[in-house]
């Protein structure tokens, strides 16, 4: 496999040791609600996760398997996201994490995670393609069923909330409110679902760049200060982990535009 390209920040603050780990777990995965791993090198897989060691992490959790293979789908999907340069290569691995999340999904139904990653990575590949050819496609609907089986399967998982948010507004933004309505989409459902996300982890920066993201998609320009006010919010917050240094900095780098 090619090499992925390296966290690009300094990386030292979010290197942890499995104590360490364990004492943060509930905070780290506050966005997630990823059960802390019985299993030490699942949780090995997790500390190079949080230290941007994306590659390790994907490296061994595949090699663990079970428990593992969440740490290696939010890796590789993290890192598609943030750092991969390549549209194609991008899009490859959301494809990749939605087969295994898929399959994770068909042997542990109860997995929330398996659930989850299985709308974010069909998501990002929608926003990839274009949101309306993936619709045109029947992908809405799958992102939005697993979404909603996440939320059922573990109702405090912020993240799912923040993407059903996310599917709600994308959809209106590209069909209209009345299209959307035919694919699942309402305006106050996606507003209230970003509401519950920071309601369950009030200081994520990624909910407050989504929810203004969300914001204007829905309601237009008339909310564009209320979307500043969050993205300074959110530019503001203290990353724990290198994921949460990422959300930041894209946070920090859209108020500089």
């Amino acid at each position: 496999m090619a090499k992925w390209t390296a966290f690009p920040y300094a990386n030292a603050e979010y290197v942890r040791d499995a104590g360490a780990l364990k004492k943060q777990w509930a905070r780290l995965h506050a966005g997630d609600a990823e059960p802390l791993p019985k299993d030490e090198q699942v949780l090995a897989a997790w500390a190079l996760f949080h230290a941007g060691e994306f590659q390790g992490a994907f490296d061994a959790g595949l090699k663990v398997g079970g428990a593992g293979i969440t740490v290696a789908n939010k890796a590789q999907a993290i890192y598609a996201n943030y750092l991969e340069k390549s549209a194609k290569k991008k899009l490859e691995m959301f494809q990749e994490v939605a087969a295994r999340a898929e399959a994770q999904a068909a042997h542990e139904p109860k997995n929330a995670n398996a659930h989850y990653w299985l709308a974010y990575a069909l998501g990002r590949y929608s926003q990839g393609i274009s949101v309306a050819k993936a619709l045109a496609q029947g992908l809405g609907g799958r992102v939005k069923g697993a979404l909603e089986t996440t939320i059922k399967l573990a109702p405090k998982h912020a993240d799912a909330h923040i993407a059903l948010g996310t599917f709600h507004a994308e959809v209106i933004d590209k069909v209209g409110r009345l299209l959307g309505k035919a694919q699942g989409a309402d305006a106050a459902a996606g507003i209230k679902a970003f509401k519950k996300a920071l309601e369950l982890n009030p200081t994520s920066a990624i909910a407050r760049i989504e929810y203004a993201n969300g914001l204007v998609m829905i309601e237009g320009e008339k909310k564009m200060k209320e979307a500043e006010k969050l993205y300074e919010e959110a530019a503001a917050a203290k990353p724990l982990d290198a994921m949460e240094r990422l959300d930041v900095e894209m946070a920090r780098a859209e108020l500089e535009d």
